[in-house]
This record gives structure tokens, C-alpha cells and sequence, in this order.
């Protein structure tokens, strides 16, 4: 399981998403609410030994991506209560609960029989086997394709294997004509992603890095990584490495923008300040793995086929 570095994780998740985006990512996914439930065969157990139930109609969510991909799959009618930063989608029924720092008490009254994590903290699977609460825990995946697998098993839980299909599907096509629509340079263009402005970045070893990848871009990370997928860099590395595309995910926890960037000592010599290619992107949608996700890979490549047009 990848641990995203603490703090971008926490304030991450706190964000708001952007709602018009969000429709469009999904509109290639969207199942007909009044598709019919299909008879759940789960292809494993819950993840704290009790049974996952037959057809569960409490589903707790702690998780903002496992929110996303319960709402994909048609299960959203069945979700009761979701934490603090499940922000998409609107009509969630959100709530102070926090998969950070989980009551049990709080969870319970909301009498949930299937409550989804994305980690066990302070032995929460533990505490809620102890109330017979079955529970799936759906972590940050070590891939991007790591993304299909979770919302398939989501569907598959809460008798929605055929919605779950349908959305993914719809996903793989939308990243596979995302893939295409970029020339792939050679030598590639080089990117710099960007956690918090204390330049934490992401490798091509995470799921966030994968896009990079896919659409033919060297991370200049890669190089500094040392045996971690979420390194720290220094200003200095960056202005050295002079990435042609800058990525900025700390737009709203941090306030950055392509003004605050150009104004860093020695930033103004880089290709993608001086070519003015640097994204901003919403922080949620570049740190979330459900099916928002999609739209952070449509952004990359956007700002990709500017550079290789100009």
C-alpha cells in the first residue's frame, strides 16, 4: 500500500471539487438510475473477517475516492454517510465523520453493515469487527490502473456489478483516446509535480506519476526518488532539471499559481515558466483515485498538446 506523504494527504481530501468538471469526466459512465441491482457474488471476504452482507443499505464512506466509485457504480442510494472530504459528488450525504481520525461511536450511530476505508487507522477494522460492521479497505492503488480494480469490487459489494463494468469501461475509453491525442516527443518532455511548495512530488512509481508516464513525459522526480515514491526536492534541483511542464496540485491548500511560481528565486529561467506552462489544477482531482481522476488526465494532456503545437 502507498502512503501519500501526510500532509498533502490530509489537506487533499479537504478540498472542494469542481462540479461542471465532474459531470463531464462521468458523462461516459453514467448508468440509468433505474438500471436493475444485480445479485452480489463477492470475490472476497471483508477486510476485518466479518461477512460482508448479502445486500448492504448503510454504506459508511471514509474514503473520497471510494465515495466517487460507489456513486459511479449506482450504489448511491445506499450510502448513509460519508466523511468530511468526500467532496464529489454534491448530493453525497456528507458529514464531520474523518477516516483520519475515526470515532467509532460516531460511525455507529449512523448503524451502518458496510463502512469502505482507504486505511486502518488506529485499528478501525479491529473496533467495528468488534460491533459486527463488515468493512472493505480500498487503499491508495501503486498504480493508475490500480483505479479499475476498486470500483469493480465496489460494484460487485453492493450489487452493482454491472454499472461498475459500464464505468469502467467508459473510463479506459476515455484515458485511451487521451493517450492518443498526444504526439509522445522524443526526446520526451520533461514534469514537475508539484504536492505543496515545499516541493514534495510524486514518481512514476504512483498512481499520479503513471499519467505522466502515459503520455510521454519524463518526471524529473524519478531521479531524486531514493527509494520513495513521494520525494522531497529542492528548488534548486528543479530550476537545474528546467522541466518543460510544471503541475501545480497545490493550488487550494496553498494558494499557488503560475504568479507565485515566476516570483521564486530563479524559477523565471525554467521552459515552463517562461513558455507560461504551468497547470493548476484542482488539489482533489490530483490527489483522489476514483473516477474524478480521469479529469486530471485530461488536464495533462491538454497542457501537453499546447507544448507540442506551439
Amino acid at each position: 500500500m502507498i502512503t501519500i506523504h501526510a500532509r498533502h494527504k490530509r489537506r487533499a481530501q479537504a478540498l472542494l471539487a469542481a462540479a461542471v468538471a465532474l459531470l463531464t469526466i462521468l458523462a461516459g459512465v453514467h448508468v440509468a438510475a433505474g438500471a436493475p441491482r444485480t445479485p452480489r457474488r463477492p470475490a472476497r471476504a471483508s477486510s476485518n473477517g466479518v461477512p460482508l452482507p448479502a445486500d448492504p443499505t448503510r454504506i459508511v464512506s471514509l474514503s473520497g475516492s471510494s465515495t466517487q466509485d460507489l456513486f459511479a457504480d449506482g450504489a448511491g442510494k445506499q450510502v448513509v454517510a460519508v466523511d468530511e472530504y468526500s467532496t464529489y459528488p454534491k448530493n453525497a450525504p456528507r458529514t464531520k465523520l474523518s477516516g483520519f481520525d475515526p470515532n467509532v461511536e460516531a460511525i455507529a450511530k449512523y448503524k451502518p453493515d458496510l463502512v469502505v476505508i482507504s486505511d486502518n487507522v488506529d485499528n478501525l477494522e479491529q473496533h467495528l469487527a468488534a460491533l459486527h460492521i463488515a468493512v472493505l479497505v480500498e487503499p491508495a492503488p501503486p498504480t493508475f490502473n490500480g483505479i479499475y480494480p476498486q470500483l469493480l469490487a465496489l460494484g460487485q459489494a453492493t450489487g452493482h456489478a454491472a454499472q461498475a463494468a459500464a464505468a469502467v469501461t467508459g473510463m479506459k475509453r476515455e484515458v485511451a483516446s487521451l493517450v492518443a491525442s498526444v504526439k509522445q516527443e522524443k526526446p520526451p518532455l520533461t514534469v514537475y509535480d508539484e504536492l505543496d511548495q515545499t516541493y514534495y512530488s510524486v514518481s512514476s512509481e504512483t498512481f499520479i506519476g503513471q499519467v505522466f508516464t502515459m503520455l510521454g513525459l519524463k518526471n524529473i522526480a524519478d531521479a531524486a526518488a531514493k527509494g520513495t515514491t513521494y520525494p522531497q526536492l529542492s528548488s534548486e534541483y528543479i530550476v537545474a532539471s528546467n522541466p518543460d511542464l510544471i503541475v501545480l496540485s497545490d493550488t487550494l491548500c496553498c494558494g499557488q499559481s503560475y504568479k507565485t511560481v515566476a516570483a521564486r528565486p530563479g524559477w523565471s529561467t525554467i521552459a515552463a515558466v517562461k513558455n507560461h506552462d504551468v497547470l493548476t489544477v484542482n488539489d482533489t482531482i490530483a490527489s483522489q483515485w476514483g473516477p474524478l481522476f480521469v479529469d486530471f488526465f485530461k488536464q495533462v494532456a491538454g497542457a501537453v498538446r499546447k507544448i507540442e503545437h506551439r
